[in-house]
């Protein structure tokens, strides 16, 4: 990215403040980067371990396979999701916190004596079901504001602090040089004046 400058002090004075604003930032950017990039590993192990733990607690019912077949999927629905906010490194960051079951009346005559079980068991496979979906949100969003932050600390790294140093170097060298020319010039008009007054 070439950075647009004119060569007087007010542009180098305008593009060092730039370039210290970017100096100052790019730990805090790095830091953060690095942050978000630990909270995504978190996440994504955490949701990793409630569907092992979901398939492990499937594969424990696998014997009552056929019971299910005739358990009524009316008496049990999910009323509600309760979640809350966490900002973790300037994103906010859906927490789950509980989930409120519908259960239907029935008769304990007229149903299988296992059905209490079965809603027990079903609300623990929801819940868990539940909380890995937060957590996996929770990795896709963290996500996204890492590489948004990498973006960032990649443009202050790597195009915008090495665009204003340049600069900078330039408008110095420019009004080096002009000094230099100006105090040349100085001398010439001064000699060139002791001649003639010694002629």
């Amino acid at each position: 990215m070439a950075i647009k400058f004119q060569y007087n002090k007010t542009a180098l004075q305008q593009l060092n403040k730039q370039l210290k604003v970017r100096l100052r930032a790019l730990p805090t950017l790095q830091s953060k980067e690095a942050a978000l990039r630990m909270e995504v590993k978190r996440a994504k192990d955490q949701s990793e371990e409630l569907l092992r733990k979901l398939n492990a607690r499937m594969s424990e019912y696998e014997a009552m396979v056929g019971l299910w077949g005739e358990f009524d999927t009316n008496l049990i629905l999910v009323k509600d999701v309760q979640m809350s906010i966490k900002k973790i490194a300037g994103v906010k960051i859906p927490i789950f916190d509980n989930v409120l079951f519908e259960i239907k009346e029935f008769s304990l005559f007229n149903k299988p004596g296992w059905f209490l079980n079965g809603i027990q068991i079903i609300e623990s496979l929801v819940k868990i079901s539940l909380e890995s979906e937060f957590f996996l949100r929770k990795m896709q969003l963290l996500d996204y504001a890492r590489k948004k932050t990498t973006q960032k600390v990649n443009l202050y790294e790597k195009v915008q602090i090495p665009g204003y140093e340049e600069a900078i170097s330039k408008i110095k060298r420019f009004l080096e040089d002009e000094e230099n020319l100006s105090k040349s010039s100085q001398k010439i008009v001064k000699t060139r004046q002791q001649q003639k007054e010694v002629a």
